[in-house]
């Protein structure tokens, strides 16, 4: 009977695509993979279920399981932040994990790997005698900031809020300013969100490993540092667990369950010259935080730079979250964009409403640069199909990651405004103008190329990733608790 590696997603998309694609790998090393789900935003998160459907409907071999719903869910409202409700509900599936671990043939499940969010589930499989995981989705660097940072402030000290952009000194990644530090969640120390940040960042200790969406040699100074015993600070008791850089985890072109029909973005990149066109695509919230006033700011740098374009553009919220989970939330480009934009730039840039291919586009020979959010999926795709980026980070990671793509990997440059809330039109066009036409731009495509290559060699037989990949299976097998 093959041995069994059940996956524990959270419930965020970016999240559960590349932990898919580690069901891939696991399926090539002759694995049986189980997802099991929390069924509990499925049928209100529409972007999420789409994500789950077309993920089951591209790999037959994964047994997808939902776990059956706990009664008297708690709703967001009730925890006043999602990250909190988040870590509620992880607790109360708790036993629900369980039930369906113990359902499974005894001595058959060779380990559990659980998302990062939900390092709360951790517990569940130790106590049955089941090797159990992290995975991160995001890189080296933001894990090495994650596990040092519970133990970089002590009581008494200014809060991160109250350092503001005073740089932050963690061993194996650039400076870092405190106010990139997830402002969203780590302001206030007495508050119970920060408490409860801290105490799931702490408990990632406890795991028997840690996986990594990344490849060594494109930070190596960040994985070093997680394999120093005095990260985190003081060794001993916090000693870091085994860590293994199993990416990048991207999918390929026309993976996921997608429409078999062309889209038509892809029919226009078809008609452009080789790596003419710039593209813009900030994710499904990224992008409809944007407000109308960045829109024309975008709209009018890019007509002034005279280059082609393929632009994803989403309706602002304006407060209304609940449009981040409707895909039929169209924007009205004729009242978003400036009067006569479209016309003006016909023929040489398409913008595309809500959602385009993103793999496939940034694979299309056509495509020459990369405006992105810095999400570590979108910077990990752009590396893999040598595209040079424009860094644009909005919330979350996404500007410690902004740090390693442009001053760690050099894979990307700096749109400045963005820390102001606002990225003017002339930014636009002269960061557009240096990655399309400079020597600093070819410089810069040359690298990410470089890294591109050293992302596919990871992944082949005797590759970093892929070694790193061996030694994971081996040292689970090796803890002897199944």
């Amino acid at each position: 009977m093959k041995k069994t590696i059940v996956l524990y997603p959270g419930l965020f998309v970016s999240h559960l695509v590349p932990m898919m694609q580690l069901a891939d790998v696991l399926l090539e090393e002759g694995y049986a993979v189980t997802a099991a789900l929390i069924d509990l935003t499925l049928d209100q998160d529409a972007s999420l279920a789409a994500a789950v459907d077309r993920a089951a409907a591209a790999r037959p071999a994964v047994a997808v399981r939902r776990l059956p719903r706990i009664q008297d869910p708690p709703a967001v409202a009730d925890y006043g932040e999602a990250l909190l409700w988040y870590l509620e509900v992880v607790r109360r599936y708790n036993d629900r994990l369980r039930e369906f671990l113990c359902s499974l043939p005894p001595r058959s499940v060779h380990a559990v790997v659980v998302d990062a969010p939900s390092v709360g589930a951790l517990g569940v499989a130790r106590d049955l005698g089941v090797p159990a995981y992290t995975f991160f989705a995001a890189n080296a660097s933001a894990v090495a900031v994650f596990l040092q940072l519970p133990w970089m402030r002590a009581e008494g000290q200014p809060s991160f809020k109250e350092l503001g952009d005073t740089p932050i000194n963690f061993h194996g990644v650039p400076p870092m300013p405190a106010s990139y530090l997830m402002r969203e969640t780590l302001q206030e120390p007495e508050s119970e969100l920060y408490k409860q940040m801290m105490k799931a960042m702490r408990r990632n200790a406890e795991a028997d490993g840690i996986l990594v969406n990344t490849f060594a040699s494109l930070e190596p100074r960040a994985v070093g540092a997680l394999r120093d015993p005095q990260v985190p600070p003081g060794g001993g008791e916090h000693r870091t667990p085994p860590v293994y850089c199993v990416g990048p985890l991207v999918a390929g072109v026309g993976a996921g369950g997608e429409t078999k029909e062309k889209h038509e973005c892809l029919a226009w990149l078809d008609t452009q010259p080789e790596r003419s066109a710039v593209f813009l695509c900030f994710g499904s919230i990224g992008a409809a935080t944007h407000s109308e006033e960045q829109l024309r700011e975008v709209a009018v740098g890019l007509h002034r730079s005279g280059h082609r374009f393929l632009w994803v553009v989403r309706a602002p919220l304006r407060g209304d979250t609940q449009r981040l989970f409707d895909p039929r939330a169209d924007a009205d480009l004729d009242a978003l964009l400036p009067d006569g934009f479209l016309e003006s730039t016909e023929g040489r840039g398409l913008v595309v409403k809500h959602w385009a291919p993103q793999v496939e586009v940034l694979r299309h020979r056509a495509t020459g640069a990369f405006v992105t959010h810095c999400g570590w999926n979108s910077a990990l795709e752009g590396i893999t199909a040598g595209v040079p980026m424009l860094c644009w980070p909005m919330y979350a990671e996404q500007k410690m990651n902004k740090v390693v793509m442009v001053e760690e990997a050099g894979v990307g440059v700096e749109m400045a405004g963005w820390e102001q809330g606002l990225v003017t039109a002339e930014e636009v066009e002269a960061k557009v103008r240096l990655v399309m036409e400079s020597e600093e731009g070819e410089r810069l495509r040359a690298r990410v190329a470089a890294h591109g290559d050293a992302a596919a060699a990871a992944c082949k037989a005797g590759g970093s990733s892929r070694a790193a990949f061996g030694q994971f299976l081996s040292d689970a097998a090796n803890l002897g608790r199944v």
